[in-house]
């Protein structure tokens, strides 16, 4: 299954340091850019991180970047 795209460009957020965050690699999740457990039965997986630092950060939108979670500009070539 080739994930859906959400939005052609990231979504902006706040991260905390040492938070563990599960960034939605389906493009399912009603919680964009977050997981809510929609991926169950599509063979993709959410991608989990901690934020090294409170940061304002860019996370995939299109679900294409080759750099999840973040932002690696690939929407611009949907």
């Amino acid at each position: 299954m080739e994930p859906k795209i959400v939005k052609k460009a990231p979504f902006v957020v706040d991260l905390q340091e040492g938070q563990r965050y599960f960034w939605c690699a389906c493009g399912m999740s009603s919680s964009q850019p977050f997981c809510d457990g929609s991926h169950k039965g599509t063979g993709i997986t959410p991608v989990a991180f901690t934020a090294s630092k409170s940061e304002k950060a860019y996370l995939c939108g299109c679900k294409h970047t080759k750099t999840p979670p973040f932002c690696d500009g690939s929407h611009n070539k949907l």
